[in-house]
């Protein structure tokens, strides 16, 4: 049983002049004006609790019926291809010796560095592990190395030694006569008729002749090419270069051009005039795997290096024209041009297609703003909801029954009231963050967090009406009656309690709106893909992205300043509606 009044108020009753009946019309409309009806008619005619009324309108339209308007999700990243001053190359001039081996053969760590020794002592052989190596200047930082094993050995006496045939080995015709002109003259090297080549190493008594095998090519020049490591044609062709003119050489049943720049760049082309191969004393590595260098790259990276220049212009595989940028440095050059990348479009300006532009992460701002109200919407009601439910329920039984229980009840408020809530936020999200809880997951425990935290003031309104109701006539009745304690409460009581309640749930609802916000603002509330208002803002984290990226933040801003204003001036309006003298 209702005891409030619950008839209209002066404003709603028609003027009649005195004196004058009532028309039937004016009867049948005081008849109908029930106290719901009353509240309405009140609202309707708060122009600002219309306004609220739209703009929350607008919020939900936006939110739920844009997300399934718009043609983008909410995680889409937007990707585009654009040219871009990035690095290429970089060039390196070399200056160690590298290696290629013949074919089915080996040549150690050890044995490279006993060839350093030797070509620095000027020695035509040297040993490594138990191995003669010998040792062949072709020309400028270009040596041939060849294994050897024992030939055939002997003693002897004043020049005149007999020698003996290793196991296997038979001699040639011309052996013994081209080992002794080369002990004549004093070399340590002689080739028989039939090409084979011979160490000779002797003493005063003693003479051993190995025979040579090509093992290895050491030169400090840069092949670049299908045919690099080719012993053959790296042999033929450094000794071409060595030549320091144009020239030809055959390899094989193949020949081969060599055109030398004046720069010292080689290039090698075939009979049909293809370019096969280039070599330079610099090494050209790519920025990106699978890079192919164009025609005439090494010869125009040399030439520009020599020239000192800071560019130059090369045609790439399309046939046009390309811009290099060449930083100079001591022994590396960096060479830049402009490729296409694909990157994602962070930043960019307002447009058709992007309204009000993409964020941070290539995304866009108006979907993320529409995904962005339904949880800051969502988590509003939902936290309201279980600050009623409980602040009702907990309220409700300590103004009913008082005395210990609401003692109890009322300390419990105090201590809920006594627990900071940001630093317990912070640690929430800080055991969250630990645990790696998926963004999905991380709204319902801010949900719930806030929830328990907020009950206490609804709880607080509550038990105080029911303080002053339960001593009323009605209730009176009511117990007489033999209703249930139950019922007595949340039958005759808390109805009563409704209109506080609205007016209450609904200006709580801007505050959790604001909370929720300043928590993803802290990065403690929603977590990226998933989008909030506040979340949104908190991307701008920098002076420099505030200042000239507007249309990021201040959209989202725009939005929880509309929202939470609506909902203020709703609860503004059903507070006068509910109790028009508190109208002013």
């Amino acid at each position: 049983m209702d005891m409030q009044d619950n008839r209209p108020s002066l404003e709603e009753q028609p003027f009649v002049p005195a004196g004058e009946p009532l028309a039937l019309d004016d009867e049948r409309r005081l008849k109908v004006l029930s106290p719901g009806m009353l509240v309405f008619k009140r609202f309707v005619r708060n122009r600002l609790a219309i306004t609220g009324a739209f703009i929350i309108l607008f919020m939900f339209l936006f939110s739920f019926l844009g997300g399934v308007v718009t043609p983008y999700t909410e995680s889409k990243v937007f990707k585009d291809y654009e040219l871009m001053n990035k690095l290429y190359a970089v060039a390196t001039e070399n200056n160690e010796f590298r290696y290629i081996l013949a074919e089915n053969q080996t040549f150690d760590s050890t044995a490279k560095s006993k060839m350093i020794l030797a070509i620095l002592k000027n020695e035509s052989t040297f040993e490594s592990g138990g191995s003669v190596y010998g040792l062949e200047k072709e020309g400028k930082d270009f040596y041939r190395v060849t294994g050897t094993s024992l030939f055939a050995s002997g003693k002897g006496i004043k020049n005149q030694f007999k020698l003996q045939p290793a196991d296997g080995i038979v001699l040639p015709d011309d052996f013994m006569a081209k080992f002794n002109e080369a002990l004549a003259a004093g070399e340590t090297s002689f080739t028989t008729n039939d090409g084979q080549s011979f160490l000779l190493k002797a003493s005063k008594v003693e003479a051993e002749v190995y025979k040579q095998e090509d093992l290895a090519l050491a030169s400090k020049l840069i092949f670049t090419g299908d045919l690099d490591e080719n012993y053959a044609f790296r042999l033929a062709a450094e000794q071409a270069i060595q030549g320091g003119q144009d020239a030809k050489f055959s390899v094989g049943e193949q020949t081969y051009t060599l055109l030398l720049s004046e720069d010292g760049v080689a290039i090698f082309t075939d009979k049909d005039g293809m370019v096969i191969s280039q070599a330079s004393h610099f090494l050209m590595k790519a920025s990106q795997v699978g890079t192919v260098f164009p025609e005439g790259f090494a010869a125009a990276v040399q030439a520009a290096i020599t020239g000192k220049q800071t560019s130059f212009v090369l045609q790439d595989e399309t046939g046009e024209d390309r811009l290099y940028l060449l930083e100079h440095g001591t022994n590396e050059y960096v060479i830049r041009t402009e490729l296409e990348t694909y990157q994602i479009n962070m930043y960019s300006p307002p447009s058709w297609e992007h309204p009000l532009g993409t964020d941070g992460n290539g995304m866009d701002v108006l979907t993320r703003l529409m995904y962005g109200g339904r949880v800051s919407l969502l988590i509003g009601f939902v936290v309201v909801l279980l600050e009623t439910i409980l602040g009702v329920v907990l309220g409700g039984i300590a103004g009913y029954f008082g005395k210990w229980v609401d003692n109890l009840l009322m300390r419990l408020v105090d201590i809920f009231n006594c627990i900071p809530g940001l630093p317990l936020f912070i640690i929430i999200g800080a055991i969250m963050d630990a645990e790696k809880v998926k963004p999905t997951y991380r709204i319902f425990v801010l949900m719930i967090a806030m929830g328990v935290l907020g009950w206490p003031g609804i709880a607080r309104v509550v038990r105080g009406q029911i303080l002053s109701l339960r001593e009323q006539e009605f209730m009176t009745a009511a117990e007489a009656t033999g209703i249930s304690v139950k019922r007595r409460i949340f039958r005759h009581l808390v109805p009563n309690v409704i209109p506080q309640l609205v007016v209450i749930a609904t200006m709580t609802l801007g505050d959790v709106i604001l909370t929720e916000a300043t928590l993803s603002f802290l990065g403690l509330g929603v977590k990226y893909p998933l989008a909030s208002w506040g979340s949104i803002i908190n991307a701008v984290s920098n002076i420099y992205v505030m200042t000239n990226y507007w249309y990021v933040w201040i959209p989202a801003g725009f939005l929880i300043l509309l929202t939470v204003l609506g909902f203020n001036f709703i609860g503004d309006g059903l507070r006068d509606a509910f109790d028009p003298k508190m109208k002013r």
